[in-house]
Parts: C-alpha cells; sequence; structure tokens
C-alpha cells in the first residue's frame, strides 16, 4: 500500500504534514496572480536529477537508477542521450559544449510506501567520478576517478573550471566526510578546497560568481564562501561551520536538502525531500518564500533549473516518482548559467 506525503511526514510526528513549520508559522505560499502551472513534461524516468536545459529547448537529465544521461524534448518524448553507467548525479554545460557529469558510482534503489529513493553502496560500486559527454555522438570520457568516492552536484563557473561536491558513501554504519573539489575542465588538474562536511549535496555560484553556496541533505544546511579566485574560497565567518564556511539558512522543520540552483536575483532556491518543495532563500539568508510542490505526493523534490525566453520557466526533478516538471509563471526569473548559450 502506497503512502502520502502527509502520513510520511505525520508518522514521523512532523508539523510540517499539516502546513505549517515547527515553530507553528504558516509556509509562504505564491502571492496572488501568480499561480504557478505545473506540468509533467516527462515520466517513468529512473530517479531523475540534474536537469540542463539547452539552447533549443531540449532539457537533459540524468536517471541515477538506469546509469544515462536522456534527452527530453518539449513535446515530452525522451531518448538516450548517453550511458554513463555509475550512477549519474548532476549534469551541466561546458566550456567546450560537452555536458559534464558528477557521477556517484551508483546508489541502492528502495521503497518506502511506494515512492523511490537512492542510499548506501550498491554491491558493483567502483568508485566516484567526473564524466564529460559528447552530446554529438553519446561518447563519455572519464576526467577524474581517483580518490572520489560520490561526486553528487556541479558547477561550471566562467572561468571553465567545475566545482563540485562529493557526498561521500555510507553502509548505514559508517560514512564519509563529504568534500569539495575544483577541477579543470579539460581533465588536467583537480584540488580538494573544503572537507569535513555532512552530506554536501547541491552548489551553486552567485550572479556574478564571487559567493559559492553549497546545501547539505540531513542537517537542512545552506552554507556559503567568498570566491576569492578560480578554484580559491573563503569562509570562517561562522563558528564551526561546515567545510569552514559561512552559515546562509537551515529548514525549520523536519527536511532533507538536495540540489539547489541559484534566480537571476540571487536567491539560492533549494530543492527537499520529506517535506517537498522549494525554499527561496535570500543572500542574507531570510526565507523568502516555500514553494510547495505536490505532484501525485512525490516527496522527492531533488533538482530545479531555469528555461524559456524570459527564464520564468523552472523545471525541477521528482525523483520518486519519476517525473520531469515544467512549472511556468516561476516568482523570479531564474540565473543563465555560463556556457549555456
Amino acid at each position: 500500500m502506497s503512502i502520502t506525503r502527509r502520513s510520511l511526514l505525520g508518522g514521523l510526528g512532523v508539523a510540517a504534514a499539516l502546513g505549517t513549520t515547527a515553530a507553528g508559522r504558516s509556509r509562504r505560499r505564491p502571492r496572488k496572480g501568480e499561480k504557478l502551472k505545473i506540468t509533467k513534461l516527462a515520466d517513468r524516468l529512473m530517479f531523475p536529477e540534474g536537469p540542463t536545459v539547452l539552447p533549443n529547448g531540449d532539457v537533459l537529465v540524468v536517471e541515477l537508477h538506469r546509469g544515462t544521461l536522456t534527452r527530453v524534448r518539449p513535446d515530452g518524448t525522451t531518448s538516450i542521450a548517453a550511458e554513463t553507467g555509475g550512477g549519474p548525479n548532476g549534469s551541466a554545460l561546458g566550456p567546450d559544449g560537452r555536458v559534464y557529469i558528477a557521477n556517484s558510482g551508483g546508489l541502492n534503489r528502495f521503497e518506502v510506501g511506494g515512492f523511490v529513493f537512492a542510499g548506501g553502496i550498491p554491491d558493483d560500486y567502483e568508485g566516484g567520478s567526473i564524466q564529460a559527454v559528447d552530446l554529438s555522438d553519446g561518447s563519455v570520457e572519464t576526467l577524474y576517478s581517483d580518490g572520489l568516492r560520490g561526486p553528487n552536484d556541479l558547477v561550471v563557473d566562467a572561468h571553465g573550471g567545475i566545482y563540485f561536491t562529493d557526498y561521500g558513501k555510507s553502509d548505514g554504519v559508517t560514512g564519509d566526510k563529504g568534500r569539495l573539489f575544483y577541477a579543470r575542465a579539460d581533465g588536467s588538474s583537480i584540488e580538494m578546497i573544503a572537507g569535513g562536511m555532512e552530506g554536501p549535496n547541491g552548489i551553486g555560484l552567485s550572479p556574478d560568481g564571487t559567493r559559492l553556496y553549497v546545501s547539505e541533505t540531513y542537517t537542512a544546511r545552506v552554507w556559503w564562501w567568498d570566491v576569492t579566485g578560480p578554484g580559491e574560497i573563503k569562509g570562517g565567518r561562522s563558528l564551526g561551520g561546515s567545510g569552514g564556511g559561512n552559515f546562509l539558512y537551515t529548514a525549520p522543520d523536519y527536511t532533507n536538502f538536495d540540489s539547489l540552483g541559484v534566480d537571476g536575483h540571487g536567491n539560492v532556491c533549494v530543492a527537499s525531500m520529506v517535506h517537498a518543495g522549494i525554499s527561496i532563500i535570500s543572500p542574507k539568508g531570510d526565507l523568502v518564500r516555500f514553494v510547495d510542490i505536490n505532484v501525485d505526493n512525490d516527496p522527492g523534490i531533488t533538482n530545479i533549473t531555469w528555461g524559456g525566453e524570459d527564464m520564468r520557466t523552472a523545471y525541477v526533478t521528482a525523483s520518486s516518482t519519476g517525473h520531469l516538471l515544467k512549472i511556468e509563471n516561476w516568482p523570479h526569473p531564474g540565473l543563465v548559467l555560463n556556457h549555456a548559450t
């Protein structure tokens, strides 16, 4: 028997199931006249993540439990762009037109109440990697793999360098500490730039490239660093900040943060599981709005990006039911990412 998000949360005694925060405050709703139009653009995807909008309007997603980079056309039809193997978690366009993949090396598939999730270490796990896909022929090049445990998400800067999170792996008893890396897109160099984190997941840059943001899953916290040069970050403003980062925001109720996107106003838009939706957080750390996304009761909202002529169309992955959602009339225009045009 399947369960709803309300009962999933209610079984954990969470006030969010009743539409309030743990402190009893009502969640913010879209303002009048800004009604979101949500369409299931594609379905039957095997834990989709990492949406990337191409210049022609197609959307790429990785399918973690299928080991593919998949193309979704505007009419919703899908095709395999590349066979990545492992467990691809994130994707981004690079300076050479290739699509860069953060590959976790694979995660176990499991279900809770009929909803699909991912975790643990599969029997065929051989390590994580950063890959590059040539869309013209689907060829895949592994750029980095040595010492990588579970790359999760990535963002490409204006210089063509790749910031990425390595979530690590856990067997349910012991687990890795998470790390941040900076690597060149040509495969020539990689450097760890932060460590000791608790499940770093999403990663993004501010519109001017001077801030790096990272979300942690189970702590439901967002951290930030000043970017002082390509691959150079500086934190230290928060005592004991994860990875030496500066504290920005934490969720007030039971929430698992997943990936994030930065919009054109500089807000950090964090996708969340269990308490499913998007937290829109200002650069000052204020919650601007929580956008509740309830499609087929999916508790697994994992990623967001934007496209369209006005960048007001959001593409959101509902991973636990295998949907790519198209959401029109998003509250703020998205950020045009580096190398996306």
